[in-house]
Parts: C-alpha cells; sequence; structure tokens
C-alpha cells in the first residue's frame, strides 16, 4: 500500500517491466470482456508449466466474443486434458465469468 504502481498511464522506462503490466492496461480497453479474460488467464496461467507464455486475444464478433489463448510450446496438451475435459471445464467457467460482462464467449486453444 501506498507505493506506485505501473500501469497506471505513465510510460515505464527500466527493463524490469513485465508484460502483465502491459496486459493489465488491455483489458480494460482492447479486450470486450475483460471479467473473462481474466478468469481464463487465471486459470490456464495456473495450468501450464511456462505462465509467462500464456497470451489471451479477444475479438468481438456479431453476438459473441471470441477468446484465443496461445500457450507455450508442450503445454497445449495440459490445457486440453484428456478427451478435452480440461479445456471443456475452462471454455464453461469462463462462459460464468463472461455473464458479468454481459456478452457470450467462446474460447479457442492455440499452440
Amino acid at each position: 500500500m501506498g507505493g506506485v504502481h505501473r500501469g497506471q498511464g505513465r510510460p515505464v522506462s527500466d527493463e524490469t517491466s513485465t508484460t502483465s503490466d502491459h496486459d493489465a492496461e488491455d483489458l480494460g480497453n482492447e479486450i470486450p470482456a475483460p471479467t473473462a479474460t481474466a478468469v481464463l488467464e487465471h486459470v490456464v496461467r495456473s495450468i501450464v508449466d511456462d505462465p509467462e507464455a500464456v497470451r489471451v486475444d479477444g475479438q468481438e464478433g456479431r453476438n459473441r466474443v471470441r477468446l484465443e489463448v496461445k500457450v507455450g510450446p508442450g503445454d497445449l496438451g495440459r490445457v486440453i486434458g484428456r478427451r478435452g475435459r480440461t479445456a471443456q471445464s475452462i471454455r464453461t467457467l469462463v462462459r460464468a465469468a463472461a455473464a458479468r460482462d454481459g456478452v457470450e464467449v467462446d474460447v479457442d486453444f492455440a499452440d
């Protein structure tokens, strides 16, 4: 508490800034389902071996938002799970979170 936080509209010039600082700014500005995106990113990062390689891109369609998850090499199998059960559970969870955003979402996983 009481400190200066990164990602508040001021440029950060040192090389220690992380991509999550930038991602936090993008959630409210570029991705149309910020709650669903945050839940999706959190769940996927907790599953994979390389959480820094996780990227979530959102595209707004006619009636839905399409969220595409990209993971590092070798992590796609962990996210999909046996018979796709993990992926389906993630989709169900993210769809529930998207209700708070007032949108419907589709989640796709890419390597």
